[in-house]
C-alpha cells in the first residue's frame, strides 16, 4: 500500500496543469520536503488571495487526452485517495493554518459519474463531519450525470468543467473520447441552470480552462468561444494554460506554447470581462495570423487601429472612453471621474497620482493646459483590411 506522503507527491504533481491562479508558492517550495509543495496561492472571486490545497482524487483515467500526464495507456505510476483519507489530509493542513481552501479535480476511473460521486463524498465529509465552511473549487468531470453536477453546485463555492479546446475539430485532435457539446457544454448549461435556481448555490459561479497551443487553434478561435461562454452560460472567468509537451505522449514532439501567448490571452480576457470591450473590438488586437502579438499589448494595438477615438479629453470623457486609453484601468478611470468633480485635471503628474501609467497614456489623452512637447504625440494606425464577422453564438463558436 502506498503511504499518504507518496500519494500527495503524485496527485499534487499531477494536478499542476489545472489552473487556479497566476502563480504558486514557487518551485523551490514544491520540490522540498515541506507540505508547501502541495499548496498554491490563488486569487479568490472576492479579490483576496488564499492558499489552496490543489490535488487530484485519482490519477487513474480512461480518457486518452493527448496533452495530459494522466492519459490512458501512458506508463506511469497511478494512485488514488479514498474520500475519508483525502478529507483527513486536507483538515490537517487546514488546522495547521497552511491552507484556506480546496481545489479538487480528478482523472476518470471507471465512469465520470462514479468518480464524481467519490469527489462529492470527499466534500460532503468536509462540510458535514468536519464542519468546514471555507472555499472549495470542485471540478465537474466531462460526461458526469446531472445529479452529480447538481450536488457539486450545492456543495462547492465554485465549479468548473475544462473545455480545453475552442471548437469540436480542435478537441477531436486532442481526444477521441470527449465531445465538446454532449460532454462539456451541456454540463456548463446545467451549471448555469442549477446556479440560477437558488441563492447560495455555487456563489462564485463557474469557470473553465483552455489548453493553449496543443491543437493548432488560433487566439481568435479561443477568443470567440470565450466571449460566447460569457454570454450564454454565465461563465465567471476563463483560465489559459500554455501547452507543455509531456514525455512519452503523442504530443511530446510539439513545441511548448510561449508563456507570452498565455499572458496575451489573459490580457484580452481582461478587456472582455473587466473593461467590457465588445468581442469585435478585442479582435482588433489580432494580427493577420489570427493571433495576438507576442511583442505588443493588445490594448495598445486596439487603440492604434481606432485612431478616431483619440485623444480623449480627461476632463470630459466618459468612464468607458477613459478605459480605452492605454495606461488607464478601471481603478484609475474611476479616480479620474471622481477627481474632476472637484477640480480640472491639468497635468500628467495628477494623472500619475491617480494610478495612470502616463508614459503609455500620454499619446492618447489631452487637457487644456498641455505642454507643447506633450502635444507632439502622434498616432500610427495599423488598420487591418479584413472585415470583422458578427459576434458568433456559442453553437457557431465551438464548431
Amino acid at each position: 500500500m502506498m503511504d499518504t506522503e507518496r500519494k500527495l507527491d503524485l496527485l499534487a504533481a499531477a494536478a499542476k496543469y489545472d489552473v487556479c491562479g497566476y502563480s504558486g508558492l514557487g518551485d523551490a517550495h514544491r520540490a522540498s520536503a515541506s507540505p508547501a509543495r502541495f499548496i498554491y496561492k490563488s486569487t479568490l472571486p472576492n479579490g483576496r488571495s488564499a492558499c489552496l490545497f490543489k490535488v487530484l482524487l485519482t490519477s487513474v483515467c480512461t480518457n486518452d487526452c493527448r496533452y495530459c500526464v494522466n492519459q490512458a495507456g501512458r506508463d506511469i505510476l497511478r494512485t488514488w485517495f479514498q474520500p475519508e483519507e483525502l478529507a483527513r489530509v486536507f483538515m490537517e493542513l487546514h488546522r495547521r493554518r497552511m491552507v484556506h481552501g480546496l481545489f479538487l479535480s480528478s482523472g476518470i476511473a471507471g465512469s465520470a459519474s462514479q468518480t464524481m460521486e467519490s469527489m462529492i463524498k470527499t466534500v460532503e465529509i468536509l462540510r458535514g463531519s468536519h464542519d468546514f465552511q471555507g472555499y472549495i473549487h470542485l471540478k465537474v468531470l466531462p460526461g458526469a450525470s446531472f445529479d452529480c453536477v447538481e450536488q457539486a453546485c450545492k456543495l462547492a463555492n465554485r465549479v468548473s468543467v475544462n473545455i480545453e479546446a475552442p471548437t469540436e475539430r480542435h478537441l477531436a485532435r486532442l481526444s477521441s473520447k470527449k465531445a465538446i457539446y454532449n460532454d462539456i457544454v451541456e454540463r456548463m448549461r446545467w451549471m448555469k441552470q442549477i446556479i440560477s435556481a437558488g441563492e447560495g448555490i455555487a456563489p462564485s459561479g463557474q469557470t473553465t480552462q483552455f489548453v493553449v497551443g496543443a491543437s493548432g487553434e488560433t487566439d481568435r478561435d479561443i477568443l470567440r468561444t470565450t466571449s460566447a461562454l460569457y454570454r450564454e452560460v454565465d461563465l465567471r472567468r476563463a483560465y489559459f494554460s500554455a501547452f507543455q509537451p509531456v514525455s512519452r505522449s503523442p504530443l511530446e514532439g510539439i513545441p511548448a506554447a510561449p508563456p507570452m501567448r498565455q499572458h496575451r490571452l489573459y490580457q484580452a480576457d481582461w478587456l472582455l470581462r473587466v473593461y467590457r470591450f465588445a468581442p469585435h473590438e478585442v479582435e482588433l488586437g489580432l494580427g493577420a495570423d489570427d493571433n495576438f502579438s507576442l511583442r505588443r499589448d493588445p490594448k495598445v494595438l486596439i487603440a492604434l487601429r481606432q485612431p478616431w477615438l483619440f485623444p480623449v479629453d480627461v476632463n470630459t470623457a466618459s468612464h468607458d472612453e477613459l478605459l480605452r486609453v492605454p495606461g488607464i484601468g478601471p481603478v484609475s478611470a474611476e479616480r479620474i471621474v471622481e477627481a474632476r468633480r472637484d477640480f480640472d485635471i491639468t497635468s500628467l503628474g495628477q494623472l500619475r497620482k491617480m494610478g495612470v501609467v502616463t508614459r503609455r497614456a500620454v499619446s492618447y489623452v489631452r487637457y487644456q493646459s498641455m505642454l507643447p512637447e506633450e502635444k507632439q504625440a502622434c498616432f500610427l494606425p495599423q488598420l487591418d483590411e479584413e472585415a470583422m464577422d458578427e459576434t458568433p453564438t456559442l453553437a457557431t463558436a465551438v464548431r
